[in-house]
């Protein structure tokens, strides 16, 4: 179980698409209370596997997010378990040469996390 009520919230939307636009819309708008409850740290050892996964993509989206509006990144953010092994691409649908090219073009925190996005795709809100 993740112990953050707003991303168990996301979790639990049926669709990975609306829940990733949902995450954006309150990082986009600086939703206080959902930065304020990002600081309490998450015990990842509670999670479930596809918990992780879901918390290994939308903590590479915070951490970016985070950075750009110069706020400080919760340090349980960055855990190595958060990291995913093999390349995970947020579109089924793209070329190997699409996929080289987000591996060049994504910023660090994606990177550091094997978690490549096509940020103008999933910008949609």
């Amino acid at each position: 179980m993740i112990g953050n009520k707003y991303l168990q919230q996301l979790y639990d939307y049926p669709d990975i698409d609306a829940s990733l636009n949902q995450l954006l819309e309150l990082l986009k708008y600086k939703n206080k209370d959902f930065i304020d409850s990002l600081f309490i740290p998450v015990d990842l050892s509670l999670c479930s596997k596809d918990e992780l996964n879901f918390l290994t993509k939308v903590a590479a989206l915070i951490d970016y997010n985070l950075q750009i509006h110069k706020i400080a990144v919760p340090e349980w953010l960055r855990s190595n378990i958060l990291r995913f092994e093999v390349p995970y691409y947020h579109s089924k649908r793209i070329s190997d040469f699409e996929k080289f090219k987000l591996q060049m073009t994504n910023p660090g925190p994606f990177r550091a996390r094997n978690v490549y996005f096509d940020l103008a795709g999933i910008g949609r809100i």
